[in-house]
C-alpha cells in the first residue's frame, strides 16, 4: 500500500510552515533592505492595487527561507512584499531577483 502524492505534499507543507514559525521565533528579526539600497529618492514606486502572489526568499536573522507572499510594490530592482506566519503578517523589501511569480 503506497502513500498518497496529495497527502504528502500536505505534510511537506506543513513542515516547511513549522520551520518558517521557528525562524520567525527565534532566528532573529526579519531582514529588508536598507533606505540606501532602496534608493526611493531617485528611483519611482510603483505599488500595486492588485497584489500579486509570488515566492520570495527572506530572511529571519541568518536564516534564509522561501515564502508565499504577495507582491505589493516594487522599484526598478526591489520588491516590497507581505506574508503571513502563525497568523501574524510581516513586510519587507527584497531584491527582485529573490521573487519569482507563482504560477
Amino acid at each position: 500500500m503506497g502513500t498518497s502524492k496529495r497527502l504528502a505534499e500536505h505534510y511537506d507543507l506543513r513542515a516547511e510552515e513549522k520551520q518558517l514559525e521557528r525562524y520567525a521565533k527565534t532566528a532573529g528579526p526579519l531582514q529588508s533592505l536598507s533606505d540606501r539600497e532602496l534608493d526611493l529618492d531617485k528611483q519611482p514606486m510603483t505599488v500595486y492595487p492588485r497584489p500579486q502572489r509570488v515566492k520570495a526568499w527572506i530572511r529571519f536573522g541568518p536564516q534564509p527561507a522561501r515564502v508565499n507572499a504577495l507582491l505589493v510594490r516594487s522599484t526598478e530592482s526591489a520588491v516590497g512584499i507581505e506574508f503571513v506566519v502563525a497568523e501574524k503578517t510581516y513586510r519587507c523589501w527584497v531584491w527582485g531577483n529573490a521573487v519569482q511569480f507563482s504560477e
